[in-house]
């Protein structure tokens, strides 16, 4: 199964752009979103190092919201 992760834009240098989920950051490419708007303070989902897609706010709380239910689930299944 892959996952894209969605992702806060914090700084944008060229066609890399510093990004940040639940406190973690990570360099991403943005070659594939060349020709969209994005700028500081968007987020897009990553995937394997891309941002494939611009998503909203509310898109990517949903996502995180799915995403810590999914890990609860499987935490729970351990236990």
């Amino acid at each position: 199964m892959c996952l894209g992760i969605p992702m806060q834009i914090k700084h944008i240098d060229g066609f890399v752009a510093r990004c940040e989920a639940k406190g973690v950051e990570r360099d991403v490419n943005l070659f594939m979103l060349q020709h969209e708007d994005v700028g500081l303070g968007d987020y897009v989902v990553v995937h394997v190092g891309y941002a494939i897609q611009k998503i909203t706010p509310h898109e990517a709380q949903s996502a995180w919201e799915i995403y810590d239910q999914m890990l609860a689930a499987e935490d729970a299944g351990h236990a």
